[in-house]
Order: C-alpha cells, then sequence, then structure tokens
C-alpha cells in the first residue's frame, strides 16, 4: 500500500557539519519566538529555510537555496540512500534512557481517501497554505513529518542499528536530546525497506500541515501538467518512519488557552460545570497536571483566582450530540471540545479549528504563570493520549480535535534536506532505484 524511495539528500558540506550544533533548528510549529531571533542570526542556520522571515518570505527561501547550492554550503549525496535517525532522550520524573529509532524516505503523497496515510488530527487552514506557499516555491522538503508503521517483528531494527555504529552527524538539540543521523545506500538493504513498508499503510504521528500542503501541491502540479505520470518529484513527501510496536513513542499533552472572550466570567463558568462535571478545588496549583493523571474525563481548570479539578459525570456523557462514533465521542479530548470549550465557553465545534480564542501549550508551568499574568482567561489541561487511542481514531475514518497529540521528541530541521525538482529529485542512471 505505502510506496517509500531512498532519497538523494541536500546536506550541509564536511566542514560546516562540523558544527552540526549551529546548524539545526526546531520544527517551524514548534520553535519560539526567543529561539528564533537568536538561530536568524547565524546566517547559515537552516531555520532560514524552514521559517523565512519578511515579505515575499518564501522566495527569499528560494533564492537563498539557491545561493547555498551555488556557494556549496549545501551538496547533494551522490547515490540515493535510507537515512538512519536515533533520538536519545529521558522524559522528567524517569530515570529510563530511550531511543526511538526511525529512518527517513521519500514517501508518495497520498489522498486521504486512498486509506494508505492515515490522519487523527484536524489542521488549521492559515498553516497549510504557509506550507503550501514555500514548497511551491523552493520545490524543497526542509524537515520530515513523522509516520508511524506497525511491524511486530521488527524487521528493519538490525539494519538500522548497523548503520548508526557509524553516523554521519551527533547533535545535541534545543530539547536536549542527542539527535544521530546515518545513512544506507546499500541496494538490497534499501529494497529490503521497501518491501517491509510496501503492505502497511502509515499513521500520520506529526506534521499533518506539512503533509496536507505536500498534497495540494501535488494536485495543482498535477492539474497544471498534461503529460502527468504519478512518478513526479512533486507526487512525493518526506517522512521519518518509526515503529509503533517499539516501547520508546511517547506522546504528550496539549494543554488549551483561552483568551479574548467577551463576558467572561469566572464565577459563570464554575457554576455551569457544575451541571455535568464533578468539581474538586485545588489549594496547590502547582500539583493540578499530576492530580489528574490516569482518571478518564478528568481535567484542570486554572482560573485567575480558582484551581480546579473537574471529571465529567459518567451520566452527563449521554448528553453529547456530536455525531461522531462511540470511541471518539469516548476520548478525553473530545469531551473536553464539547462540555468545556463548546458548552460552557461558546465556541461552536465547528469554529474551533479556525478561532483566535483557543491556542495551545505544551507545558503546564508556562500555563500557570500565563494565567497569573493575566495573559489568558484560563488554561484547561490535558492528559496524554496513548498511541492505541491514535490507531483507533485512524480506524474509524474521523479526526481528533486539533493539537491532540505530541510526539515527543520532535524532529529538528537541518540534517538533511530533499529535493523534489525533476532533475535533483530523479534517480541518476548507475542506480538502480
Amino acid at each position: 500500500m505505502a510506496e517509500i524511495k531512498p532519497i538523494r539528500a541536500w546536506r550541509y558540506n564536511s566542514l560546516l557539519a562540523k558544527k552540526m550544533d549551529d546548524l539545526t533548528s526546531p520544527l517551524f510549529d514548534v520553535v519560539s519566538e526567543k529561539q528564533r531571533k537568536t538561530l536568524y542570526q547565524n546566517p547559515l542556520n537552516s531555520i532560514h529555510l524552514s521559517v523565512p522571515q519578511g515579505p515575499d518570505a518564501a522566495i527569499r527561501a528560494l533564492h537563498l537555496l539557491q545561493q547555498w547550492k551555488q556557494d556549496g554550503i549545501l551538496k547533494q549525496d551522490k547515490l540515493p540512500g535510507i537515512y538512519v535517525y536515533y533520538q536519545y532522550f529521558k522524559l522528567a520524573g524517569s530515570p529510563r534512557d530511550y531511543c526511538r529509532k526511525g529512518f527517513i524516505c521519500h514517501i508518495r503523497t497520498y489522498e486521504w481517501d486512498e486509506n494508505v496515510i492515515l490522519r487523527h488530527e484536524n489542521t488549521i487552514p492559515k498553516a497549510v497554505n504557509d506550507r503550501v506557499e514555500l514548497l511551491e516555491k523552493t520545490e524543497l522538503h526542509v524537515s520530515p513529518t513523522h509516520g508511524l508503521y506497525t511491524d511486530p517483528d521488527f524487521r528493519l531494527e538490525k539494519y538500522m542499528d548497523e548503520a548508526i555504529a557509524s553516523p554521519l552527524y551527533e547533535s545535541e538539540d534545543y530539547q536536549g536530546v542527542r539527535d544521530v543521523l546515518a545513512i544506507i545506500q546499500d541496494a538490497n538493504i534499501i529494497q529490503q525497506f521497501i518491501d517491509t513498508i510496501q503492505p502497511r499503510s502509515i499513521i500520520l504521528a506529526d506534521g499533518h500541515h506539512r503533509y496536507e500542503g505536500s498534497l495540494l501541491y501535488k494536485q495543482k502540479r498535477a492539474r497544471e501538467n498534461p503529460d502527468h505520470t504519478g512518478n513526479e518529484g512533486y507526487n512525493f513527501h518526506l517522512m521519518y518512519l518509526t515503529n509503533t510496536e517499539a516501547d520508546d513513542l511517547r506522546i504528550l499533552p496539549t494543554h488549551r488557552l483561552i483568551q479574548g472572550l467577551s463576558n467572561f466570567d469566572e464565577s459563570r463558568i464554575v457554576k455551569n460545570l457544575e451541571q455535568d462535571f464533578i468539581i474538586k478545588e485545588i489549594d496547590d496549583a502547582d500539583t493540578l497536571h499530576e492530580i489528574i493523571l490516569g482518571k478518564k474525563w478528568a481535567f484542570g481548570i486554572l482560573l485567575k483566582d480558582k484551581t480546579l479539578k473537574v471529571r465529567l459525570k459518567p451520566e452527563s456523557f449521554q448528553k453529547m450530540t456530536w455525531h461522531f462514533p462511540d470511541e471518539i465521542k469516548a476520548l478525553d479530548l473530545t469531551v473536553l471540545h464539547y462540555f468545556i470549550i463548546e458548552k460552557i465557553l461558546g465556541i461552536p465545534g465547528k469554529d474551533q479549528r479556525k478561532s483566535e480564542n483557543i491556542t495551545f501549550d505544551r507545558s503546564y508551568s508556562d500555563c500557570l504563570a500565563k494565567v497569573i499574568r493575566g495573559e489568558v482567561q484560563m488554561a484547561i489541561i490535558t492528559q496524554d493520549i496513548s498511541i492505541e487511542d491514535v490507531k483507533r481514531v485512524c480506524a474509524s475514518g474521523y479526526t481528533m480535535p486539533q493539537k491532540s497529540t505530541y510526539f515527543y521528541p520532535k524532529v529538528i530541521c537541518g540534517f538533511l534536506f530533499s529535493s523534489i525538482k525533476e532533475d535533483e529529485f530523479q534517480s541518476p542512471a548507475y542506480s538502480r532505484f
């Protein structure tokens, strides 16, 4: 079902790559304003391609890319390869050392209704449009999205473990994660990767906006090309693939921040919550995110003058009028978006994707600080989601609310770039791919 191809990646030349820490950058949707300012000071940092600045930003990125190619700052690998990418990390409160294993390749950009690439989240339209414009101008995938395949036999790990013993790069990123990249160019081993992935569907874990941008771009180019064959570069997308059966896949919660609502009244909100929720006031706000852990339909509410643990009354669940299958309706985040954001805060479900009243933050301490400082009106604290929940949603054909999952750690930008320009995308005659 899923067609993958090796890549002839563009990478920083060997002299620059000795200082890879100075060249990598976070993904465009997680980099903070403070981080951006620091990274922009380095004229060779990858952020200038992933999050270009100023008016006509996409055109500026194109000109910079052309200059970097001309000056030898970026060089294209002679042979196509599968790029093995390991991320070594720890989680707060746990002594365990984690290693998420995966590989980067091209994957055919499938339409959603083909059910090869399965999405579990909705997207925000503006973010998709920004990605389309950048891809259209540069014809470059600057960072891979994150996809999940399921292989309980772990057929590919032995090849990846062997490759990672001879890394191209090692770097410590902004998350404190050690990122390691290696390459496999043996044609027989590459074929093993192709054959292993071919019969499987792929869950899109992270990068819904970038993938949807690729999809829209493919559709546009196909309409414009009378000789379209399906094998052109614009039919492919850059993806980092990891195995759902590995025990190093971590999904962290993303909290909801509410601001700018007219007639916002804390006492009225608390009174309305009492209709469907069991409410407990918490004295120590610092412990709220720990108190809700492991409890179904339980959330934290941070208000200026109150900290609450709220848990949906079981009998209230039947009041939900959204027309979803039971496995979607029963998700914590569906309950949150229906009973709190729509029913109490008055933001209809159909408007929530575009609402400027809802923002997101993965840091509990940041949420608490923003409420205390009055930067937001309230914060709704969520729990993490299991990979089994994600699988069930994908199998149902429905999606979760936007920003439902935060797969940790994030892939970094700067290790490699993937061109879909025809003369750079197609493999040379001496390669069997």
